[in-house]
């Protein structure tokens, strides 16, 4: 009699462990319901007092060992836990993983869950919380599944949710299964027929039946796949055109622009040009792509652009150095503006050119402070030429605070040398 139930226990088991004849090891879609139980009276697994619910869900297989699963949970119950808050119905919303023990494709199959959910327990009030626990999945012949879970759910904000436990029994039915696709059945042997080069054409219509080849060239070999075939092409082994013989459409000139789109054939250029040099209209030696002054001719130094008088250059400087401020402050003094007006009269007789307009600072005091002071000494002198006239776009100021010096700040001397204006002329 022992040995009898011993022969019928081992039966089950073996039937519940191993794989069963129900579709593929992993999980496709499902949709489903649940009963629900929740005990909000328990702190840990004990069953006190339960409230009735719900669940609308939807499962669905990442691999043959692990499920997620996305669920709405309606409960009916009176629980609150904040004051002054009443309640009849709660709202939950849940996403989990199921990890399984075993492969889909098993009649019983143990899972455990973690996950994470919110819920409102009570108007307005939310309360995030991790479902962990377990349960047992039945495999209804891949066309759906019943699941018996107990989860123990952790608040995570304990002033508005308890911890609490939720049981629950649900059905699923599959939406969309992974069940391998039906095998076909082998195609009869094709007819033997004779190919020497086993190129797939045959002998009786091979032009080269000792060189394996294309069928679109009579069983004749390709090498550089041009659709020339390697005995009328003079060039075998790189792609060509047939009107070429098999070759390259040729680049005399090397420019990597083939002479059949080049308007330079035989000088080197650049694609963006159709095979031509880049333009020189000075004729200076510098393209006017990097000409900054392309309608006059100048050195590559001064990009292109012709080279300013040294002596305008000198008497720029030497204004420079005759710019003048109270003490701490950006406001012009008066002995600046003969200086400034020679700048201003120089920039009249070349409306080409422009000034960059750099105020520095020693560092006596703040760093952040000295910035802006520098930032608003270069604007000042830039709002006194603006007021001569001269056109804002021409004019370029900014600030350097004590970063630049030119002397040493620990000598009174250098720390005036630091607290300069310089203005920088250019006609690019």
């Amino acid at each position: 009699m022992k040995q009898l139930k011993a022969t019928i226990l081992f039966i089950c088991v073996a039937h519940i462990g191993f794989a069963q004849d129900f579709g593929g090891p992993k999980k496709g879609s499902a949709i489903g319901f649940s009963a629900n139980l929740t005990d909000f009276s328990a702190s840990v697994p004990k069953i006190g007092k339960v409230d009735p619910g719900f669940s609308i869900m939807y499962w669905h297989g990442l691999t043959s060992h692990l499920d997620y699963s996305i669920r709405y949970n309606g409960l009916f119950t009176d629980y609150v836990k904040a004051a002054n808050v009443t309640n009849t119905y709660t709202n939950e919303f849940e996403g989990s993983f199921h990890a399984r023990l075993l492969a889909n494709n098993h009649l019983i199959n143990p899972f455990i869950t973690a996950g994470i959910g919110i819920g409102t327990y009570g108007k307005n009030t939310w309360a995030p919380y991790v479902p962990l626990g377990g349960g047992i999945q039945m495999n209804l012949f891949n066309e759906g599944y019943l699941f018996l879970q107990a989860n123990y759910r952790a608040s995570l904000a304990t002033a508005k949710l308890d911890n609490n436990m939720f049981y629950s029994l649900g059905f699923t039915q599959n939406i969309r299964s992974t069940e391998a696709a039906p095998k076909l059945a082998p195609l009869p042997p094709v007819p033997v027929v004779t190919d020497r080069d086993n190129d797939g054409v045959p002998d009786s219509l091979d032009a080269c039946p000792d060189v394996a080849g294309l069928a679109s060239l009579k069983g004749c070999p390709d090498t550089d796949g041009d659709g020339i075939a390697d005995a009328e092409d003079k060039c075998p082994t790189v792609k060509g055109l047939a009107k070429y013989q098999g070759c390259p459409i040729p680049d005399t000139d090397g420019d990597g622009v083939n002479d059949e789109e080049d308007k330079c054939p035989t000088v080197a250029g650049v694609a963006r040009y159709q095979g031509c040099p880049i333009p020189d209209k000075d004729g200076d030696g510098v393209n006017d792509e990097e000409d900054k002054c392309p309608s006059e001719a100048g050195p590559a130094s001064n990009f292109g652009c012709p080279v300013i008088n040294a002596e305008i250059i000198k008497k720029i400087n030497m204004s420079a150095k005759n710019i003048f401020f109270a003490t701490g402050s950006s406001k012009l003094l008066a002995k600046s503006n003969a200086s400034l007006n020679n700048v201003v009269s120089i920039l009249n007789d070349n409306p080409g050119y422009k000034v960059d307009i750099s105020g520095h600072t020693d560092n006596t005091g703040k760093a952040d402070k000295n910035q802006l002071l520098s930032e608003a000494r270069a604007n000042s002198v830039k709002t006194y030429f603006v007021g001569k006239g001269i056109d804002e776009s021409r004019l370029v100021a900014a600030g350097y605070g004590q970063d630049k010096p030119i002397a040493d700040n620990k000598t009174a001397k250098g720390r005036t040398q630091n607290r300069r204006v310089e203005l920088n002329v250019r006609n690019y």
